[in-house]
């Protein structure tokens, strides 16, 4: 689904009055999420696990960390192995995924990108992709999503936060984007991570509970070549608009945006009509790395990819927070 603009202060009062309205709703929602963590009995995995989750729905940015985080590991002589749902796949896993053979349709758009960047198991039980990812020789699982999820226990976890929109406007789903109280999220993680700019005062609100480290999402260097072109913009994604922005830091022109609700599984003629609306208005047609891997295979060529990759402002923070994890790598001893 589309992000709803109230959930992030748009739409003035009348936002505000649906997101209280919503409110009673919301609250049942936080208590099926609270009494399924009540119910849970977290398996250990036989290898540290390391969660890369967030508080709200929709997109904060999660896969490109978790990305930055396994090259730190690998860098210092682990061998990581990422988990993953595979929303908005069909298959249930545990599966291996192989990117000659899989697609989006299959595993989903975030289970292709880890893949692309070392072994990646989708699994919707999350234990059982974790035993087959150790037996296939992780010696450390990082997982992309699943904080809310109980089935597996957790050595590590950072909540990833959109530092435009920190956690919105404080209610719970539907009435808000936040998927628990904010406090009880907190209470379970080890540290906060904000990207981008904090223009929603998070480090404030966190300062003196955990740890804050802060990155930003920076395109590849070959996107700088968009700089002074005409594009298309079009991007589902959790927030459209932080792809648009990207790109006008590019310093591309961005003529025309089409934002798409959140994994969106774009049809051939929706393409072809986007190719053809850029064609009209002189512009390349231009996405992100997730939506590319949803479109058809034929038509993916005619389209301008910008990935990117997430840069961390204090590295030696992050190994910091690691160095726990590591030394549990190499002792055998759960950490924590």
């Amino acid at each position: 689904m589309r992000t709803p603009g109230f959930w992030y202060g748009s739409g003035g009062a009348a936002g505000a009055a649906l997101g209280w309205g919503l409110a009673p709703l919301g609250a049942l929602y936080g208590l099926a999420g609270r009494l399924r963590l009540a119910a849970g009995n977290p398996e250990r995995a036989g290898a540290p696990v390391l969660c890369v989750g967030n508080l709200v729905a929709g997109g904060a940015g999660k896969t490109p960390v978790c990305i930055a985080v396994a090259d730190a590991l690998r860098a210092r002589g682990a061998t990581p192995a990422f988990l993953t749902r595979g929303h908005g796949g069909r298959e249930r896993g545990p599966l291996a995924v192989d990117l000659s053979t899989h697609d989006s349709a299959a595993v989903g758009d975030e289970a292709l990108l880890l893949a692309a960047h070392g072994p990646c198991w989708v699994a919707r039980d999350r234990a059982a992709g974790a035993r087959a990812a150790v037996a296939a020789g992780a010696s450390v699982l990082v997982m992309d999503d699943g904080f809310q999820n109980p089935s597996l226990a957790k050595d590590l976890s950072l909540i990833v936060v959109d530092g435009a929109v920190g956690f919105g406007n404080g209610h719970l789903v539907p009435a808000g984007p936040l998927r628990e109280p904010v406090a009880r999220g907190l209470a379970r993680a080890g540290a906060v991570v904000v990207l981008g700019e904090d223009r929603a005062g998070v480090e404030r609100r966190v300062a003196g509970t955990l740890p804050v480290l802060h990155a930003r999402l920076e395109p590849v260097e070959e996107a700088r070549a968009l700089a002074g072109q005409a594009v298309l913009a079009f991007a589902g994604i959790g927030r459209p608009e932080k792809f648009f922005a990207t790109l006008e830091a590019l310093g591309a022109r961005v003529v025309e945006r089409r934002p798409f609700a959140d994994h969106h599984p774009y049809r051939p003629e929706e393409v072809m009509a986007l190719m053809d609306r850029a064609a009209s208005l002189g512009a390349l047609p231009v996405t992100t790395a997730k939506d590319a891997v949803r479109l058809p295979d034929p038509l993916r060529a005619l389209v301008r990819v910008v990935p990117v990759r997430a840069v961390w402002r204090e590295p030696a923070a992050l190994d910091r927070l690691l160095a726990p994890l590591l030394t549990a790598l190499l002792t055998g001893v759960p950490n924590g």
